[in-house]
């Protein structure tokens, strides 16, 4: 291993955004959980929404609208798809979808975004190290948070939401669009680690045979994250090493 932490192979590091790099995922679960909740009150018997398992079972690391359909199926509601751009009071699966980011925002203007301080040092180490790094995002939102904490010059590749729209890439647990910032930095997906915080981002390591992968366990999950296929966990990257 590294002074990284990593296997000697590795020459590229792909970075999650949301729990990884930012303190935005409990943002991201309240957001759901406000519209998720609201929206089952019209639904007689429908228990709320967990914020925590619900949350890292079925939205967590997904794209939004991939995270309405696979919650509301597991409460056997079936909504009309929509359209991207349905208003967010719209009944179908992109208005919930707009209503949670509308929520988000609103979460993000009034409480801020915070960086983990330990990913920023590792951060600053891997590319001391000459690494090439990526940040892989399903947030449409990706590119106005790293600016916020000023962590945009951290990273030679961006697949957000936006690029990912643009390109037609399925979102987590598939790993198309890690795959796709593997392409674009020019580096095998064998040569490149994952650093991700979701269960549906292991899924996407393991199946993109990706040449490590990092789980980073925020809220107590660890046993998850390596049965989904991380290869270490920690809880801070800062414990990966970086040091010189």
């Amino acid at each position: 291993m590294t002074a990284l932490g990593l296997p000697d192979t590795i020459q590229a590091c792909l970075f999650d955004l949301d729990g990884v790099v930012t303190k935005t995922a409990v943002v991201h679960a309240a957001a759901w959980k406000e519209t998720f909740d609201a929206f089952l009150r019209g639904h007689d018997g429908q228990r709320p929404f967990d914020a925590v398992a619900d949350y890292d079972e079925y939205v967590d690391g997904r794209p939004r609208a991939d995270g309405v359909r696979a919650f509301l199926d597991s409460r056997g509601i079936h909504l009309p798809e929509g359209t991207p751009d349905d208003p967010p009071d719209a009944p179908t699966v992109h208005g919930l979808g707009n209503r949670k980011n509308e929520l988000l925002l609103e979460k993000i203007r009034t409480q801020g975004v915070e960086a983990y301080d330990g990913t920023l040092r590792y951060l600053e180490a891997v590319r001391a190290h000459g690494l090439r790094t990526a940040i892989v995002s399903s947030s449409a939102n990706c590119r106005d948070v790293l600016h916020s904490i000023g962590a945009e010059h951290f990273f030679d590749v961006r697949i957000d939401g936006v690029v990912a729209a643009e390109r037609g890439l399925p979102g987590k647990p598939h790993p198309d669009t890690f795959l796709a910032a593997a392409h674009d930095l020019g580096v095998e997906p064998a040569a490149a680690a994952v650093f991700e915080d979701a269960l549906a981002g292991m899924d996407a390591g393991r199946a993109g045979r990706f040449g490590y992968v990092v789980g980073v366990d925020r809220v107590g999950q660890t046993d998850a994250l390596y049965a989904h296929g991380a290869d270490t966990v920690v809880k801070d990257l800062a414990e990966l090493g970086g040091k010189e």
